[in-house]
């Protein structure tokens, strides 16, 4: 019997972490092992893991570097991602890259997939006042900073692809779900204007990543840009409308009224979005979608993920 080989996945529990980790599970070829890594190995998300069939479960913490060396001990591969969102800072996600970099460098990690971003700042400069400055360096500190950690993996001499990612349509189930108007309509709100959003499932994207580790070197240094679609928001409102049985209208927001909302992340979100806008071609024509279901045979349509999830979708909406 072949031995399988490892993969350490960082945020396993997550939901980029945890598509990969499903994409192995149903893999008839076998030729992997996922070793998950997560902060809390008895919370309920590990739990689950073990549930599926995961055994090879490890607890470590990007925040603490000595803590993830029996994370990648004896891995062949590994994929790594930062978690942005819980603390909105883009130096401390740098760190917690760099600390990855590190740990892969030290074990041997033959093939890494680093879960990264553009760097918006090459499209709209600093000095460039359509959108705030954040952080005081970045444009979109959570696409900038993981630009900026890009280099780690190549000062480490990681074997690294780059995967960039984009806007998950489950999404749509939480911050940006279908909204109540004062006229009791459904409506999807954005600061797109009449541009068009590069978007993916969850799934796709750990799919995606198999892929790329099955056909190993051959993208090694390579980036690899992935989407599903590329929509504009008006036509995502209609699809939405026809999964769930009511009319959804588009309610688009200029980037500043998008921004002024003042929930927590509006300003990263509204520049996330004006950069979507501003940098449409670019962003869409590097992800160029017969080359990702090349990937991923089963990558998803928009409507094609609605139909799939139209009862979670339906209880999303208030």
């Amino acid at each position: 019997m072949v031995e399988k080989k490892i993969i350490t996945v960082i945020g396993a529990t997550g939901r980029q972490g945890g598509s990969l980790v499903r994409a192995v599970l149903a893999d008839q070829e076998e030729e992997f092992a996922v070793r998950a890594v997560t902060r809390h190995p008895d919370g309920d998300p590990a739990q689950e893991l073990k549930r599926l069939g995961i055994t090879d479960i490890v607890a470590a913490d990007m925040d603490d570097p000595p803590s993830l060396g029996p994370a990648f001990e004896h891995a062949y591969g590994a994929y790594l991602v930062t978690p942005f969102w819980e603390h909105m800072s883009a130096e401390r996600e740098k760190k917690q890259a760099l600390a990855l970099a590190r740990a892969c460098s030290h074990a041997g990690v033959q093939h890494a997939i680093w879960s990264t971003l553009e760097d918006t700042r090459a499209c709209i400069p600093l000095d460039d006042d359509r959108m705030p400055t954040l952080q005081e360096r970045y444009k979109v500190p959570h696409f900038d900073g993981k630009a900026e950690a890009d280099r780690y993996f190549i000062d480490e001499g990681v074997p690294t692809t780059y995967l960039r990612t984009t806007f998950y349509w489950e999404n749509l189930f939480s911050d940006f779900a279908p909204q109540r108007g004062e006229d009791g309509a459904l409506q999807l709100v954005f600061p797109m204007g009449d541009h068009k959003l590069s978007g993916i499932a969850v799934a796709d994207i750990g799919r995606t990543a198999l892929a790329v580790f099955r056909r190993g070197t051959d993208f090694i240094a390579a980036t690899v840009s992935i989407a599903g679609e590329h929509l504009k928001v008006a036509d995502m409102a209609t699809a939405v409308g026809e999964a769930l049985g009511e009319p959804v209208r588009y309610r688009p927001l200029t980037p500043d009224e998008f921004r002024a909302q003042g929930f927590p992340g509006a300003d990263e979100a509204g520049n996330m979005f004006q950069y979507y806008a501003d940098c449409e071609e670019r962003f869409v024509a590097a992800r160029d979608l017969a080359a990702v279901r090349d990937l991923d045979p089963d990558l998803q349509s928009f409507a094609a993920w609605l139909a799939a999830h139209r009862d979670r979708l339906r209880t999303a909406c208030p």
